[in-house]
């Protein structure tokens, strides 16, 4: 499968993918306000209900072993439509229990959707492995931000309980995933002993994945808060009302589309470490500036926040990438636990902390968090490794 030339084809058929599981996914911040309307939650309880869809990434790492023994275009065609049910049925939930239930089905889908994808996506970017990256980020980050029209837009038209009829829309979407990805080669070549090949890898990432805990665990104190809680704290904390919140919410994710591709672009160009560096330091400064202002004001920090904190998520994934391995899935996995691993938990302690004083506090708090990546960003190796 690989190749010294960037095959924009098969690339682009992959962030398709991302797109349309993403889309999906992405349902639960937009409807959350009116999930705690509806059912009475705390913010710790509505905290808990985005861990629920994050806690099947604690086994990341064996889906990532999987992914590397067997054929994956199985997955990739098969995951969008699984996450697109669970998160479909949440506007009919009858209990706390149930919506715990479907996210947490979501949450294991999409596990095994985002642990093998990065890893086609580097077989067919060639050198340009970033812009690669670029590419499969932004499928997800348009997702997230189509993802909270088209559920703002069925819930105008049937109301929060008619999501569910969004259900054959996912049907037909996985066909065109089929049709787009039947031709793309998922067999990996066999390798010897890989069982015991895979703690030789671990061993050998360990440097490298103890510098970029330090990086993801800061930076998700911010980032997991803003795309769980925006809309609500425009409701619960500004006053406005909920469409207002959701549009928030579009913008945010909507300017981490550009953010997402020229981050990966440019890492490959000016460095991987400069552009972590930039975002490492002017998204917590953005955060700050968004609390602090009011007005069409809101809309354009928001516009400068989404660029920069988005920028760093191709660029983590690069490095990750680029590690020369004979269990690229696993590898990736380790990154994508702690990604999600570090999300939870930072989640629980925002929801907790909003509870206790405020959501506007916590957002705060994770601005400052945020600032403790800047010195692990320094300590990441400026080469392709």
């Amino acid at each position: 499968m690989s190749s010294k030339k960037f095959q924009a084809g098969k690339v682009t058929s992959i962030s398709f993918a991302h797109l349309i599981h993403d889309i999906y996914s992405s349902f639960l911040a937009p409807i959350l306000p009116l999930l705690i309307e509806k059912f009475g939650l705390s913010y710790t309880l509505a905290s808990v209900l985005s861990i629920s869809q994050r806690l099947p990434s604690i086994i990341y790492p064996l889906v990532g072993i999987i992914a590397d023994k067997y054929p994956i275009r199985l997955f990739v065609i098969l995951t969008p439509l699984i996450t697109a049910i669970s998160m479909s049925l949440l506007g009919v939930a009858p209990s706390y229990a149930v919506l715990c239930i479907l996210l947490f089905v979501a949450g294991l889908s999409s596990i095994f959707f985002h642990a093998p994808t990065p890893v086609l996506v580097k077989e067919v970017s060639g050198n340009r492995v970033g812009k690669g990256m670029s590419f499969y980020m932004i499928g997800g980050e348009f997702a997230r931000t189509l993802g909270p029209l088209i559920i703002l837009g069925a819930i105008s038209l049937w109301g929060l309980e008619g999501t569910y009829k969004l259900i054959p829309f996912a049907l037909l979407a996985s066909v065109i995933i089929y049709i787009k990805l039947k031709n793309i080669d998922t067999h990996k070549k066999a390798v010897g002993n890989a069982d015991a090949r895979v703690w030789k890898t671990f061993h050998k990432i360990l440097p490298l994945i103890l510098i970029m805990s330090g990086v993801i665990f800061f930076r998700q104190f911010m980032k997991s808060g803003l795309t769980t809680f925006l809309p609500t704290y425009f409701g619960d904390f500004k006053n406005q009302e909920y469409w207002i919140g959701v549009m928030a919410l579009v913008v945010y994710e909507g300017a981490g589309i550009l953010g997402t591709f020229f981050g990966g672009t440019l890492s490959d160009k000016l460095g991987r470490k400069k552009v972590l560096i930039a975002s490492g330091i002017l998204s917590p400064l953005l955060l700050l500036l968004f609390l602090h202002v009011s007005g069409i004001y809101v809309f354009i920090i928001l516009l400068l926040l989404g660029f920069f904190q988005f920028s760093s998520s191709p660029v983590l994934l690069a490095y990750i990438q680029e590690i020369d391995s004979d269990h690229p899935s696993f590898v990736n996995s380790i990154y994508m636990f702690l990604s999600f691993g570090f999300g939870s938990l930072t989640l629980l302690f925002f929801g907790v902390m909003s509870d206790w004083v405020d959501i506007n506090f916590s957002l705060n708090v994770s601005a400052y968090v945020a600032l403790g990546a800047i010195p692990f960003i320094f300590l990441l190796p400026c080469e392709k490794r």
